[in-house]
């Protein structure tokens, strides 16, 4: 069970107050949550609830200005901002709305960049295959569906084998069939590259989205609104992104 394991990430009555005006925005409030390795969690809340700045301070986008973050045990809110940056390139895979993908490259080369960078990478080709766009390997992004570049940007996020993936949005800009493929691929990943490790050692997936259709897949439900957290709901049985009404 994962309540046996140790924690990947520990957020401790977290504060995030950004300036306005003459005053202050709180984007958190006073936010707690454990993840463990292996867990897939996806975040629900309106737009304006927090999410985004939840999964900024996690991959150490952003510092909280106030309360705890530790991950994998040590104190993120200590290290320095090139600690910080290794901490990004080698723990953790980031998939957002936008692809951001280099135009100039194509969907392997994409891949390949990212790989290059990291320690222990995954094969290119494998996960190119894993993402459903071997036969367009060879393409540029302006050349690829929407769907196809988020997968893309998916690959590019789990070539570097991290131990937490963070996604923001991924399929909002998406039809319900190529938000369905997406999904799918995240999935893949997470089921089944993950039976292959230890326990201890398993990536953690947490993604963010205002669709609660999607938080049917995740192990773990959090919902939030105004900045804290309204409830934390496991589910025995995720449903597969096939089963999805989206």
């Amino acid at each position: 069970m994962a309540e046996e394991l140790k924690p990947y990430i520990r957020i401790e009555n977290a504060i995030k107050e950004f300036p306005s005006g003459s005053g202050v925005v709180r984007a958190l409030d006073g936010l707690s949550l454990v993840i463990y390795p292996g867990e897939f969690v996806v975040v629900n809340g309106e737009s304006g609830s927090g999410k985004s700045t939840l999964l900024n301070i996690i991959g150490c986008m952003d510092e909280l200005t106030d309360g705890k973050l530790e991950i994998f045990g040590e104190d993120m809110t200590k290290l320095t901002e090139k600690e910080r940056t290794v901490f990004r390139r080698r723990d953790v895979g980031f998939v957002f709305q936008e692809y951001h993908l280099m135009p100039e490259l194509s969907a392997n080369e994409n891949v390949e960049f990212i790989a290059e960078l990291a320690d222990d990478p995954l094969s290119v080709d494998e996960v190119i295959e894993a993402v459903g766009l071997k036969d367009e390997a060879d393409r540029r992004p302006g050349q690829l569906s929407g769907g196809q570049q988020q997968k893309i940007a998916i690959a590019r996020a789990i070539v570097k084998k991290p131990r937490i993936i963070l996604a923001d949005e991924p399929t909002a800009a998406l039809d319900s069939e190529s938000s369905k493929e997406v999904l799918h691929a995240f999935e893949k990943f997470i089921r089944e590259e993950n039976k292959k490790r230890e326990p201890e050692q398993r990536t953690a997936f947490v993604l963010i989205t205002h669709n609660r259709e999607i938080a049917k897949m995740a192990d773990k439900v959090v919902l939030m609104k105004n900045g804290r957290i309204v409830s934390v709901v496991s589910q025995q049985e995720p449903c597969s992104a096939e089963m999805l009404e989206l």
